[in-house]
């Protein structure tokens, strides 16, 4: 009888670039016979059905034009098909296509493509390289930075998952002029809380600009999307496996996905986060963090991006109280949340740790005391 060592150390670089501007399909395919996949020649586009023939099939063409090998894997859109039996579906379909590990993975869509595609990918012949074109907004805001990817459980919402960073993200803003105007308002719910979490100035600039990103104004729009991604990668690179720091970037996400979910999505991922967010607030002013006139200030900016505040009066209150135990930030069967320090600045409660416990009494309090949305 004896032990055996076995000695696997190893640094990896996972770094990456964002890459930002308009109709970046030329440039990936540079980038790709450049060595950006390695020399892997084939590759597996995963998208969605709303995005399959706006953007998914001219990157692939421009793909195959370029002499690359390769089919795009589609699923039907919307949160509801971000589930273990659609990532089983798409690869199984990879495989009875002869795809093994001489392939890479594109994701060509919004957040429910980028989470199910890097998924995909981290475990597909045990991890094959993974690229994201970002579609939407929201994806611009939350999904191309950080490399979590998941899929949602009738149980609870990404707890299946893995990190895995891609090898480049691009954001498409051309892409944003076929989104519809509610697609808009839901990415700037993460917009803007990335403004209350990290960047006061930041916030400022959306009061401002808000109507001019509505409309598709070039400025502030490749502005916006630029500093989403500085103020989450400031996050990220302190904290890549969501250890302590990375937990504020779950701003309004305690309540906002029990909503979601409760809502049996009828609403956008961006709409529920919004709600979450004026619930974050709610309790901020009520923990004495925020101010009346700063929660007014959020509020009125969430309803300017045309989002909602309030609670559907289909949600049953005390179904959602008891939804939010399945947050990931749950511990030892207790709710912690997030809560935003005025404008600007989470609550760091003590060294490293940005979550606090809240009973269920003040969580059920701060629920029944939000406004009914009509």
């Amino acid at each position: 009888m004896g032990t055996f060592h076995v000695e696997l150390k190893k640094t990896v670089d996972d770094s990456y670039e964002i890459e930002v501007g308009r109709s970046l399909a030329d440039r990936l395919a540079k980038d790709l016979e450049h060595g950006l996949a390695g020399s892997l020649r084939r590759f597996a586009l995963i998208t969605d059905s709303n995005v399959e023939r706006l953007y998914a099939e001219p990157v692939r063409d421009r793909l195959l034009a370029a002499g690359f090998e390769g089919e795009i894997f589609s699923f039907p859109a919307g949160e509801k098909s971000k589930t273990r039996e659609t990532k089983a579906e798409i690869e199984d379909r990879m495989l009875e296509a002869g795809y093994r590990r001489d392939c890479f993975v594109l994701a060509v869509g919004g957040g429910v493509v980028s989470d199910l595609a890097g998924f995909l990918a981290g475990t597909y012949g045990r991890g094959v390289p993974f690229i994201n074109y970002a579609t939407t907004l929201l994806a611009a805001a939350d999904a191309s930075v950080g490399g979590k990817t998941a899929v949602d459980t009738p149980l609870a919402t990404n707890l299946i998952g893995l990190f895995n960073q891609p090898k480049k993200v691009y954001i498409d803003i051309d892409c944003w002029s076929t989104l519809p105007v509610r697609e808009i308002s839901s990415g700037l719910a993460e917009t803007v809380k990335h403004a209350c979490l990290a960047d006061a100035e930041f916030f400022v600039y959306l009061e401002e600009e808000m109507e001019n990103i509505l409309n598709g104004a070039d400025r502030p729009c490749e502005h916006m999307a630029r500093r989403n991604c500085e103020i989450k990668y400031q996050v990220v690179m302190k904290d890549e496996r969501e250890t302590g720091l990375r937990e504020v970037l779950n701003l309004g996400h305690t309540v906002g996905r029990a909503i979601e979910t409760l809502s049996g999505y009828r609403l956008l991922h961006g709409e529920a986060v919004s709600i979450g967010l004026n619930a974050a607030y709610s309790l901020s002013v009520y923990m004495g963090y925020a101010t009346e006139e700063e929660a007014g200030r959020v509020r009125a900016l969430l309803k300017r991006a045309g989002l909602p505040v309030g609670i559907p009066g289909y949600i049953d209150r005390e179904a959602l109280v008891r939804k939010l135990y399945t947050d990931k930030k749950v511990r030892n069967g207790r709710l912690r949340f997030v809560i935003p320090k005025g404008i600007g600045a989470v609550v760091e409660f003590r060294p490293g740790v940005f979550a606090e416990e809240v009973s269920e009494e003040t969580a059920r309090m701060i629920i029944l005391g939000m406004e009914t949305e009509r």
